[in-house]
């Protein structure tokens, strides 16, 4: 007859350690991304140049949450979060105040055809 074959002997069971929970788990961390490029054109649209550049800035501190977050550092991808959000009231603010000012020049009357009368008087009395 043969042998039965030897087994190992047993060792006692450990229960696999859980993995620590991803990132996401701990909250979302808004970027601001679609506000920050949707108030950067409108500041375009309404002749408020002053508000592009800010709007610029916060399309970059935008841009880098995800980046961070991807990076594993929580802390950068939350400041970074925060100046976008920041960036973004900046912008929207000079936009709300380019648009004012824009109105407030029409109803005064202060457009194109003000500066063209203009000109022509001045012309008309140097003559």
């Amino acid at each position: 007859m043969s042998t039965p074959p030897s087994f190992p002997p047993e060792q006692p069971y450990t229960p696999p350690s859980s993995p620590p929970p991803p990132p996401s788990s701990y909250g979302h961390i808004p970027n601001y991304l679609v506000w920050a490029i949707a108030i950067t054109i409108a500041s375009l649209c309404l002749c408020c140049i002053v508000g592009t550049i800010p709007g610029i800035v916060a399309i970059v501190f935008a841009t880098q949450v995800n980046s961070k977050l991807s990076a594993g550092d929580r802390a950068g991808a939350e400041q970074a979060s925060k100046n976008a959000k920041l960036w973004c009231w900046i912008t929207t603010g000079l936009c709300i105040l380019g648009l004012l000012l824009t109105i407030g020049m029409r109803m005064a009357g202060f457009d194109n055809s003000y500066w063209q009368n203009y000109v022509e008087q001045m012309q008309q009395q140097s003559q």
